[in-house]
Formats: C-alpha cells, sequence, structure tokens
C-alpha cells in the first residue's frame, strides 16, 4: 500500500532541504515505517507543492542517508536501521543491560554522535532538529516528551552519516527506554533535558564538534542523574534521627 505524506510546512529555506527535513523526520518518527512505499515522485512533487527537480535533490540527499531506497520501476521505498541487539545481549539480564552496559555504551556513543553531526550536519538535519525542538515542552505529557527526545537523538544519529553509530543509538535507545522514562517525570526533568537538546543543536549548527560534544556529555550526565532513584533511607537510619531527635 502507497504511505499518504502529510502536507509539508513551508519556511524559508531551501525547498530541497525542507522537503528532504519533512520525510526524514516523518520517517524519524515511525509516521514512515519500514517498508513503506512512498508514492511516484511526479505525484510526490504535486502533492507538496514543490518542483521535481527539488524533490529529485531532496531524494537524493534521503538515499545517501540510507533513509530510502530507489529502484527504477519500484520507485521509493522507507528502509530498515539493522540491529542485532538480540545477538549483542544474549546471556545478560535486562537490568544489567539498562543500569549498566547500555548506559555506559550510551555515554562513549553519543558524544562521538554528536561531534560527528557538527561537522557533517546539513541544512535539512538541521531543519528537523530545529523542528523537534520547536515542538518539545516542559507542559508535555511524560511520554510525549521522552518520545521527542528520542526523536531528537535519533536525528543525530543521522546528521552523524554513520549507519553504524546510528544502530548504535538506537539500540541503547531501546536498552536504556525504562530508566529515560525517569527523566520526563516532572516539569523541572522535563525542562532541563530540553535544556540540554538546546545546547547541543546551538552546538551543531556554529558546526562546532568538541562543543557539541561537551554539551552532550554534560546532557547524559544530567540526565543519568535525573534517572537515578533516591536510595531509600533504612529503618535504622530513621530510628537514630528521630532518637536523636527526640533527646
Amino acid at each position: 500500500m502507497t504511505a499518504s505524506i502529510p502536507p509539508l510546512r513551508r519556511r524559508p529555506h531551501s525547498v530541497s532541504a525542507e522537503v528532504a527535513a519533512h520525510l526524514e523526520g516523518l520517517i524519524t518518527s515511525g509516521e514512515l515505517r519500514a517498508g513503506d512505499r512512498l508514492p511516484p515522485e511526479r505525484e510526490l512533487a504535486a502533492n507538496m507543492n514543490v518542483s521535481r527537480s527539488s524533490l529529485r535533490q531532496a531524494m537524493f540527499e534521503l538515499e545517501s542517508k540510507k533513509l530510502i531506497e530507489r529502484r527504477q520501476g519500484r520507485g521509493s521505498t522507507v528502509t530498515e536501521i539493522p540491529r542485532r541487539a538480540g545477538d549483542l545481549t544474549e546471556g545478560f539480564g535486562d537490568l544489567d543491560i539498562e543500569l549498566g552496559y547500555a548506559t555506559e555504551l550510551r555515554d562513549l556513543v553519543e558524544p562521538r554522535i554528536a561531534q560527528l553531526a557538527a561537522e557533517r550536519a546539513v541544512e535539512s538535519n538541521l531543519l528537523s532538529l530545529e523542528h523537534v525542538l520547536t515542538r518539545s515542552s516542559e507542559s508535555l505529557s511524560p511520554a510525549e516528551s521522552l518520545r521527542l527526545d528520542i526523536e531528537f537523538h535519533t536525528l543525530l544519529g543521522h546528521a552523524a552519516q554513520n549507519p553504524l553509530l546510528l544502530a548504535l543509538c538506537t539500540m541503547t535507545t531501546d536498552w536504556t527506554h525504562r530508566t529515560r522514562t525517569l527523566s520526563h517525570r516532572t516539569r523541572h526533568s522535563r525542562r532541563l533535558s530540553i535544556a540540554g537538546h538546546h545546547l547541543i543543536y546551538q552546538a551543531i549548527t556554529r558546526h562546532d564538534g568538541p562543543a557539541a560534544a561537551a554539551a552532550m556529555e554534560t546532557h547524559l550526565r544530567e540526565v543519568r542523574h535525573l534517572s537515578t532513584p533516591a536510595p531509600p533511607r533504612s529503618r535504622s537510619s530513621h530510628r537514630g534521627i528521630s532518637s536523636g531527635s527526640a533527646r
């Protein structure tokens, strides 16, 4: 079945970059899924009210990012990010992965992704990231805030233009999902997370790789703090405090 493409919201940027950012956002958010076949280019250009040359340039960019596959006579199809998470995690307990190994891997991988994104991001990548940030707000529900958080980090992976790093980013997102929900449970935590995203984005717009990596390291450190539940107070400690105050 041919996928339905929502209308394009026009902004004062190059048309091909707008189109690429629009389609990339649909793929990253899951509105377009692996295996979905895009409409023929003539029809798609007409629906989006852009020229075929602008659309063709955008499709070439999406193909170079491994987001779509174009074949003569078969049109364009959304691709699937390869991942072998099951093989990598076989024999590990879920909590071992989530609280230890995956968090450590994320701390290693995501700053490098942010650095490469700053060095390699093109206009459509910046537009996609900006669009996520404009939709992010501390007033959102925890579930919606987390969804946009994941979309932002996934878009960074696309901007880094390394499919293997993107696959690792996707896997660590899956493995840390439960703990990441904790960093969106309050307005304060959502505000802090979004502020971290803005600092990363600002470094990327300047194409400052080291600053983007440093901003990501700070962001992950803050999120890890938000995601760590406070240790329960023991009964003995509680009794000690009570007896001390009674004296």
